[in-house]
């Protein structure tokens, strides 16, 4: 009887701390609002994009990824996301899928370009857009020498 007792408690401490951090990555996700426009960009790999990466400027939160798709022609990627309202960027802006660190996950960047009489709107795109770089594949490229080296 003592045997089940503690094996209770112990299994009761486990799910209230399993709670406790629960409730502590809930607080300290970042909430932005659902307010602004969607964006779309075509890339070629959106390999680390899914439906809540954050999109950022200057590594300041702007928006979220609001959906990943394939376009059926082209077979490249296409990212839809949000841009908070009143951060107005011109035509000529640029996007990247960023990494954010050696084990961090990946971002979208965006660079606001020059062109302020030309501003994008809602369900605009992006024409300057690179996809995520394969960091594995140019590590292996590297030290299994990749390249073709006949002499």
């Amino acid at each position: 009887m003592k045997d089940h007792l503690v094996e209770t408690l112990v299994g009761a401490a486990v799910i209230v701390i399993a709670v406790m951090f629960l409730g502590f990555a809930y607080g300290q996700t970042e909430q932005t609002s659902s307010e602004g426009y969607t964006l779309t960009a075509k890339i070629q790999s959106a390999a680390g994009i899914s439906v809540g990466t954050d999109v950022r400027i200057a590594g300041i939160k702007v928006g979220t990824v609001t959906g990943t798709r394939l376009d059926p022609i082209t077979y490249r990627a296409i990212i839809e996301f949000t841009v908070e309202e009143g951060i107005e960027l011109p035509e000529d802006s640029s996007m990247r899928v960023a990494i954010e660190g050696i084990l961090g996950g990946n971002f979208i960047s965006l660079s606001p370009g020059g062109d302020y009489d030309n501003l994008l709107s809602d369900g605009g795109e992006i024409a300057h857009a690179q996809g995520s770089i394969d960091i594995v594949g140019l590590i292996q490229r590297f030290a299994f020498g990749g390249a073709d080296s006949s002499d």
